[in-house]
């Protein structure tokens, strides 16, 4: 469960004060399939900052399985990362590394053995339907195959919480529902899934619940079922 208690961030800049987010109260349970929408400078790359504790609130708190984000020792932070998968918008893959190792490298940081390694890799690759690819590198690949190497790498350590920030912005509209499709069955599975994107029609698409901000505050947050947003 993560929970935003009165949560508030604000960045100071030359120009004085900016307020990302104010006064935000939200609690997402486990297994939820959420939409965060909102325009640019609505506040949604701060909320997913909080949440993987890149950032911490001016005010307020978050709570993630019982620990407190805010007040949580920076030596802990990597710990509780273990627990997310991270899809970029922009793959962030290594590009001297083919697709085997960007998947594997997350497991080899946290010292998994070798065979393990191996074979939850191929498996992870196997759903995304990429084990063909497996000693590509990402100059080789379509956009759509370097998200897919992305998610798998996300999936690789069977994390709690899978985070996409923007995971269509730079691949094709067919691959953009091939990649929601993945996400959605990872929830059906049990992960919670909370997608930032820009793109209502996929919010329509695939269901489940809204939260929508505008200027740092919750204007909407409700289930949806295919209805307008």
């Amino acid at each position: 469960m993560i929970q935003f208690k009165n949560v508030s961030k604000t960045y100071e800049s030359n120009t004085g004060e900016s307020h990302a987010l104010n006064n935000v109260n939200i609690t997402i349970n486990d297994k939820e399939f959420v939409f965060i929408l909102g325009a640019s400078g609505a506040g949604k790359s701060t909320f997913l900052k909080l949440i993987m504790r890149e950032d911490v609130p001016t005010e307020g708190d978050i709570i993630l399985d019982n620990q407190s984000l805010a007040n949580m020792k920076r030596r802990k932070v990597p710990y509780l990362r273990r627990k997310m998968g991270i899809v970029f918008q922009d793959f962030r893959l290594i590009e001297k590394m083919n697709v085997f190792d960007n998947v594997a490298f997350a497991m080899r940081v946290t010292g998994y053995p070798s065979k393990k390694i191996k074979k939850r890799v191929l498996y992870v690759l196997d759903l995304v339907g990429l084990r063909h690819k497996v000693s590509s590198f990402p100059s080789e690949l379509s956009g759509g195959e370097k998200q897919r190497v992305s998610l798998a790498r996300a999936l690789v350590n069977a994390p709690d919480i899978i985070i996409a920030d923007e995971p269509t912005g730079n691949i094709d509209p067919e691959m953009s529902v091939e990649i929601m499709t993945l996400l959605s069955e990872i929830n059906k599975n049990g992960t919670t899934v909370i997608i930032v994107t820009h793109e209502h029609e996929f919010v329509q698409q695939f269901g489940g619940r809204v939260i929508v901000l505008d200027k740092g505050n919750v204007v909407s947050d409700s289930a949806n079922v295919g209805g307008e947003v």
